[in-house]
């Protein structure tokens, strides 16, 4: 078993007080089976995020909505679980969700997973999400430091010159200066032409 699908498992068996019903759905092999749980009206949280996470590892898109709702819970490890899945899933609709619920400031609160997931994709859409999200956690007294280590460490993960501009302004910030230091070292220098602003 997959060593996340057994912490999940583990996790939701307590939520679920190790009912028959889910011993039954950890037991099924029926795709169809899971994702009727996505449908049927009436369904635990446990038993839906259960569905979805194991369609998600399966690659079964029927799994794509809930699990994107889950992305943006209030409780990390449903996060965790759901940004875990997603990146195995192969939607090709997963990173302009993720990207939209990284940037929504709205939510911001619940956007480290979705930041992390936009770096594990490398979409066309992680590095622009990533730099929105990042220069909005530059304003004074902004209380997402672990959002804006997740978006600095994202972008130097992707290395891509168009963050070199918000990396050096991170370096301004204590708490991301030593992060951004190191995201900037992994970004080529270009030849032959403009070179970039960074140290």
């Amino acid at each position: 078993m997959d060593e996340e699908l057994r912490s999940l498992t583990e996790r939701l068996r307590q939520e679920a007080r190790a009912s028959a019903a889910f011993d039954r759905l950890v037991a099924t092999e029926d795709p169809d089976r899971l994702a009727g749980v996505l449908t049927e009206p009436g369904q635990p949280l446990w038993a839906r995020e259960l569905a979805a996470f194991r369609l998600g590892l399966a690659g079964d898109r029927r799994a794509f909505e809930s699990l994107v709702l889950l992305l943006n819970h209030r409780d990390p490890p449903r996060c965790a679980a759901a940004a875990y899945a997603l990146a195995r899933l192969g939607d090709p609709r997963t990173a302009r969700a993720a990207a939209a619920l990284a940037t929504n400031e709205l939510r911001v609160a619940y956007a480290l997973h979705p930041v992390r997931l936009l770096a594990e994709l490398r979409a066309p859409e992680s590095v622009p999400a990533l730099i929105t999200t990042l220069e909005r956690r530059l304003r004074p007294h902004d209380p997402y430091r672990r959002v804006a280590l997740a978006c600095v460490d994202g972008l130097g993960a992707l290395a891509d010159a168009r963050a070199r501009p918000v990396l050096n302004e991170a370096l301004a910030h204590p708490a991301l200066a030593e992060a951004a230091v190191r995201a900037l070292a992994r970004i080529p220098r270009q030849r032959g032409g403009v070179t970039g602003t960074g140290p």
